[in-house]
């Protein structure tokens, strides 16, 4: 997992939180619903997983854009991806 942090000593505003994962999920190059956002100390964590390096990196750097001044901690693992090897039979 790829962790970045951000600094910052005053907590998170409440409703940060939401704002966050509704811009994870309603940015139209992003569209991640399966990323969540919780609450450590005076940061925010963005916790899930993506299929590539760039997907996280271009997730991080948004969020930075769009919160410049929050602390935030990236812990976004990456799926593997690929074709499936044998066919499946629907009964």
């Amino acid at each position: 997992m790829n962790e970045r942090t951000r600094g910052g000593t005053e907590p998170p505003d409440d409703y940060l939180e939401a704002a966050i994962q509704r811009l994870l999920t309603e940015h139209t190059a992003i569209a991640e619903q399966g990323l969540t956002v919780t609450r450590r100390d005076h940061s925010l964590v963005v916790c899930g997983e993506v299929e590539s390096a760039q997907r996280r990196e271009e997730i991080l750097r948004l969020v930075l854009e769009r919160f410049p001044h929050l602390p935030v901690t990236v812990d976004i693992g990456l799926i593997r991806t690929q074709a499936p090897s044998e066919v499946e039979e629907l009964r």
